[in-house]
């Protein structure tokens, strides 16, 4: 039993992320009543070893370590089930809670929700080279998304999306910002969450702030 203290949000994020943490962090700094604990899964560098489904045993692993501290829920900030299929996401949940007995969701799982609640257009803005850029419009049409707009740099090193700076983010919210509903940041490592909450008169809709919300929103009474 654990003792009476703060909800634990439990969150893993891959290890070459350096925004989850932080976004988090800034997110509950007036949330005393919640905890935020983290662990980390093998995904670096400019090539995924998983291209199309996830590591479960990495994933699995990361969660059991987080259900120790008896967390609310666990959390998977990342947002690569965006590309790969929300089947994934939905299979990657029913086995942590079958493993952990701690009910878990995504990034992605909460955008999906989001435009279930408000179909809009999106922009989105990604750090991603033209490839994973495709895939992710592809998968995105396919699941009946609308992008009016996007843009993106060209990056596939993961690290390197952290250090894209603010003014560059902020060029590509400009140029997509006037043929969009809402800004969408599609990726857990790159710190759209700079530009605040707007921009342009358009909301901004992000990635790593997605999957907080939809964890804070399972654990809530």
């Amino acid at each position: 039993m654990r003792l009476a203290g703060p909800k634990i949000l439990a969150t893993i994020t891959p290890s070459g992320n350096t925004v989850v943490e932080a976004v988090t962090q800034a997110m509950l700094r007036d949330r005393p009543d919640v905890l935020p604990i983290f662990s980390r899964i093998a995904v670096h560098g400019g090539a995924d070893p998983f291209p199309d489904c996830y590591d479960l045993d990495g994933m699995l692993g990361a969660a059991t370590l987080l259900s120790h501290a008896r967390p609310g829920v666990i959390v998977w900030n990342g947002s690569k089930g965006g590309v790969i299929g929300l089947d994934h996401d939905r299979d990657l949940c029913a086995r942590i809670a079958a493993v952990t007995g701690i009910g878990a969701t995504t990034s992605a799982l909460a955008l999906e929700a989001r435009l279930a609640a408000r179909p809009v257009r999106l922009g989105l803005v990604t750090p991603y080279n033209d490839a994973y850029q495709r895939r992710l419009l592809d998968a995105f049409a396919a699941r009946g998304w609308q992008v009016s707009a996007e843009d993106h740099l060209g990056l596939s090193d993961n690290l390197s999306y952290a250090a894209v700076p603010r003014a560059e983010i902020a060029a590509q919210a400009a140029r997509v910002a006037p043929h969009c509903d809402v800004l969408l940041g599609w990726c857990t490592n790159y710190p759209v969450p700079l530009l605040g909450t707007e921009f342009g008169g358009k909301p901004i809709w992000d990635a790593t702030v997605l999957g907080v919300e939809a964890g804070l929103e399972m654990m809530a009474p």
